[in-house]
C-alpha cells in the first residue's frame, strides 16, 4: 500500500488493524467528498437516509450537498435513471475505514453488492470522490477516484458545492467539469 499525505510518500507492506480504522483522534479532519448514485426505489429518501446516517458516524461531519440531478446511466445504458449527488465532510477516518462506513450504509439502504451487474441497477452507491490532501492507493481503494475526469455525473454536481477543489493531477474541479459533456445531467427543482 502507498500513503501519499501532503507531498509525502510513504511505502509499507501492511498497515496494522488499528491503523486502518481510523486516524489518530490528534490529528485534524480531513475534507472529504462521497458521490451519491441510485435507481432503485425511492433513491430520494435513500439519499436522506444515508446523508443521515453518515452525520451520525463519530468519523464523519456533513458539510454541505449538492442538489440532486437525473441523469443517463453510465456504462450499462438499458437501465432507468439515476439520481446523482454529491457531499462534502470532514472525517478523522482513514480512507478504508472511510468505505467500511459507507458500504454498511450501502446494505442498510438494501444494497447486495454480490448481486449486482457492473454499472448495473443499484438502490444506492456511495463512493469516496477524494479526501483533501491525500493520494491513496491499495487493492481495495483508489484516491482520487480513478475515472471521475470521465464522469458528468459526479463532476456537476461536485461544482455545485467544491468548483475551485483541485485534484492532484487531474486540475480543478470545474475546469474537468467544462471538458464533458452534460446532455443527460439534469437538475431537479
Amino acid at each position: 500500500m502507498r500513503l501519499r499525505v501532503a507531498g509525502v510518500v510513504g511505502a509499507r507492506a501492511s498497515p496494522p488493524a488499528a491503523e486502518c480504522l481510523a486516524v489518530s483522534l490528534t490529528e485534524a479532519a480531513r475534507r472529504c467528498w462521497i458521490g451519491l448514485g441510485g435507481n432503485v426505489g425511492d433513491v430520494a429518501i435513500s439519499f436522506d437516509l444515508a446523508l443521515a446516517a453518515l452525520d451520525a458516524d463519530p468519523g464523519l461531519t456533513l458539510r454541505r450537498h449538492s442538489r440532486r440531478y437525473r441523469t443517463r446511466a453510465w456504462g450499462l445504458e438499458a437501465q432507468a435513471d439515476f439520481l446523482n449527488a454529491v457531499a462534502e465532510f470532514d472525517t478523522v477516518l482513514a480512507p478504508e475505514a472511510l468505505l467500511d462506513v459507507l458500504q454498511a450504509v450501502e446494505r442498510a439502504q438494501g444494497r447486495r453488492r454480490d448481486d449486482e451487474t457492473r454499472w448495473g441497477p443499484r438502490t444506492l452507491d456511495l463512493d469516496i470522490l477524494a479526501i483533501e490532501g491525500l493520494a491513496w492507493h491499495s487493492a481495495r481503494l483508489t484516491l482520487p477516484h480513478p475515472r471521475l475526469s470521465e464522469r458528468a455525473f459526479v463532476l456537476v454536481p461536485w461544482a455545485d458545492i467544491a468548483s475551485n477543489f483541485e485534484l492532484p493531477g487531474l486540475g480543478r474541479v470545474s475546469d474537468l467539469c467544462a471538458s464533458l459533456d452534460h446532455s443527460g445531467v439534469e437538475a431537479i427543482p
